[in-house]
C-alpha cells in the first residue's frame, strides 16, 4: 500500500521554504524531526561525501531510519566504507535491493549499463534502484526523507527547494546550499572520511561499471557518471521526470 501525504500536516510548501532559507542544516534537521517524527528517515548512496550527512543527522536523530539501495553492483570499497561508517556512526541501517539477482537480470535483459542508450540505463535504474526504493519508504511507513543533494551538483538540483514535494512523500534537502569548501571543512572538523575513491579522482561514485574518475575535459562532475548520457539515476525524480530526463535536459 502506498503511503500518503499526511494532509493534517498542511503544510505550506512555499511559505516553509522562505522560513527554512534562513536556518542553518542542523536547525532543518531539528524541525524536519519535530514535524514528521517516526515519519522521518534518512537515505544514503554511501558515496564521496557520504560521512557528512550521516553525521550530520544521526547527531540530532541517532536512530533515525538510515535506508541504502544495494545494487550489487557497487565498488568493494564502497562496501567496506559502509561497514566502517555504520560501526562508528551506530547507524540504524535498512539496505534494500532488487528482488532480481544481478545474474538473473543480465540473463533476462543482458548488461544493460553496456547499451549507450537512454532507455535501458532507465531500465537498469528502475530495477536496482527505483523499485528498491519505492519499496522501502512504503515498507518504512515514511512520510518524509532526508536527501544530502546540493545545488552545485546538478542542473536539476539548482532548482531544487529545501522541502518539495516527490510523488507521495516529503524531502528535506538541509545541505542544499552547501559548496565543496563546506563540505571538505565539515569533514575535517569532525575528523570524518570520504570514500577511498576520492583519493582516486573521482568526485561521485556508484556503480563500478558507471562511475570514473573526474577528467580535464568535463564540464560537469556529473559526466563522470552513466556514460555521461544521464545525470540522475531517478531516485531523486518525480516518476514524470525519470521518464523524460537526459543529459541534453537536466
Amino acid at each position: 500500500m502506498t503511503r500518503l501525504l499526511d494532509k493534517d500536516l498542511d503544510l505550506d510548501l512555499d511559505l516553509l521554504n522562505i522560513q527554512l532559507e534562513s536556518k542553518n542544516s542542523s536547525e532543518i534537521v531539528d524541525w524536519a524531526a519535530q514535524v514528521f517524527q517516526d515519519g522521518l528517515v534518512l537515505t544514503t548512496s554511501f558515496g564521496i561525501q557520504s560521512a557528512v550527512m550521516l553525521h550530520l543527522v544521526t547527531q540530532i536523530i541517532a536512530d533515525i531510519p538510515v535506508i541504502w539501495i544495494d545494487t550489487g553492483y557497487l565498488p568493494t570499497q564502497t562496501y567496506t566504507f559502509a561497514q566502517q561508517l555504520t560501526q562508528r556512526l551506530n547507524l540504524n541501517l535498512k539496505v534494500y535491493q532488487s528482488p532480481l539477482s544481478p545474474a538473473r537480470m543480465e540473463a533476462l535483459y543482458g548488461k544493460l549499463w553496456e547499451n549507450k542508450d537512454l532507455d535501458s540505463l532507465n531500465l537498469y535504474d528502475q530495477i536496482r534502484k527505483v523499485e528498491p526504493m519505492q519499496r522501502a519508504l512504503n515498507e518504512l511507513r515514511v512520510t518524509a526523507w532526508l536527501v544530502g543533494l546540493r545545488r552545485s551538483q546538478t542542473k536539476h538540483r539548482q532548482g531544487l527547494s529545501t522541502i518539495i514535494e516527490q510523488g507521495n512523500f516529503y524531502k528535506i534537502h538541509p545541505i542544499l546550499n552547501w559548496d565543496s569548501r563546506e563540505i571538505y571543512q565539515y569533514l575535517s572538523k569532525h575528523d570524518l572520511p570520504y570514500h577511498p575513491y576520492f583519493d582516486l579522482g573521482y568526485v561521485t561514485v556508484g556503480d563500478w561499471h558507471s562511475s570514473r574518475p573526474l577528467m580535464a575535459d568535463d564540464n560537469d562532475e556529473r559526466d563522470t557518471r552513466f556514460q555521461g548520457i544521464k545525470q540522475e539515476c531517478g531516485l531523486h525524480l518525480n516518476p514524470s521526470e525519470f521518464q523524460s530526463l537526459d543529459s541534453s535536459n537536466l
